[in-house]
């Protein structure tokens, strides 16, 4: 029985197959590399269920496809990369502002501009702080396997519908390309369309909005939605721990790099270095606690990214810069080693 419950599944593939037991009920999207086998598996897969898959004419159309999905109370996701995700940054403060439960993936690529379709991480300010306008946040979720890929998109949309809130999976092309063996989850159950949708035989009174013309009711709608994000913050955040006990050097890296970490540490303990690795598993809310407890015991924070260092700042402020924080970093859809990390933390040491 349990064979029947294993795949092999790229990480973008996975994400549908999380989505659709997680009781998904309409996928609309754009194609774009690296994020195209998302809506590849989506267009074959939520059809075979009777669900929606739709293309849309562009990043922005299927964005707002979405939005008007969530306020009919359906479960409703899209995918992109870099670019396409820069195009969404106004629907997603849309959603943010109207508190409307959607998840939206995005496989990084390099940048800026149109860039090319390499992995990097650079999308990370532009999804973690909030990249459209106001004071709004997303949760994001951050797997590094394509069993992560699988659950974490069923979490992205519980998270969605308890906080009313979009949820990011944010991860880079490697995850998004790698086919590892999966084991699928249970299925959740049939629910009813939530009370407050906007459907047919539901309050017609309802309504959802972001616009609130005078400024103190645009202020007390800002105020409650930064006690909510405070909330999240206390409550939600996830991270792996990775040989920590008795770290002196502490990694913090996150997709494919928590990964390369991983090893860098395991090797540079053979040669008698103490190193560990803390893995965030949600970017917001970013990990500070667990962070923070490290401390006392940490010599040197590492920050690996494949980015300028985008994350860094995070880690900084987490520790209150009570320790040395370093970045190990490749750009532009350059791939670290494990041996060039090893050799660059000999080198900080």
């Amino acid at each position: 029985m349990m064979l029947k419950n294993k795949r092999l599944l790229s990480g973008n593939e996975a994400v549908i197959y999380g989505a659709l037991l997680a009781g998904a009920d309409a996928y609309y999207g754009y194609p774009i590399t690296p994020a195209s086998e998302i809506a590849h598996t989506a267009a074959v897969k939520f059809p075979e269920l009777g669900r929606v898959f739709l293309q849309a004419e562009s990043e922005i159309g299927a964005i707002n496809m979405v939005m008007g999905a969530a306020a009919a109370g359906r479960r409703a996701m899209t995918a992109s990369s870099g670019l396409g995700i820069s195009l969404k940054q106004e629907a997603v403060s849309y959603l943010a502002g109207s508190e409307l439960p959607c998840v939206i993936v995005d496989i990084m690529r390099g940048g800026p501009g149109l860039g090319n379709i390499a992995p990097e991480q650079a999308d990370y300010n532009q999804v973690v702080k909030g990249g459209g306008h106001g004071s709004y946040r997303c949760i994001v979720l951050a797997p590094g396997s394509a069993q992560e890929m699988c659950d974490m998109t069923g979490k992205a949309f519980e998270l969605a519908e308890k906080y009313a809130m979009p949820v990011y999976i944010l991860t880079d092309a490697v995850i998004g390309q790698m086919i590892e063996s999966v084991t699928l989850p249970e299925p959740l159950p049939n629910r009813e369309l939530p009370d407050n949708a906007l459907a047919i035989g539901k309050n017609r009174n309802n309504f959802f909005t972001s616009i609130y013309l005078e400024p103190d009711e645009l202020e007390a709608h800002n105020i409650k939605l930064q006690k909510k994000y405070a909330v999240i913050q206390e409550r939600e955040e996830l991270s792996e721990d990775y040989l920590l006990e008795d770290a002196e050097f502490i990694y913090i890296a996150y997709g494919i790099c928590g990964r390369l970490a991983k090893n860098a540490a395991e090797q540079l303990r053979k040669k008698g270095i103490k190193a560990g690795v803390l893995r965030p598993k949600t970017l917001f809310p970013f990990p500070k606690k667990r962070i923070a407890g490290l401390v006392g015991q940490a010599q040197k924070f590492i920050s690996v990214e494949l980015s300028c260092g985008q994350m860094i700042d995070d880690i900084k402020l987490a520790i209150n810069c009570a320790n040395p924080v370093e970045l190990i970093n490749r750009m532009g859809g350059n791939m670290l080693s494990v041996a060039e990390i090893v050799e660059r933390t000999e080198k900080l040491l």
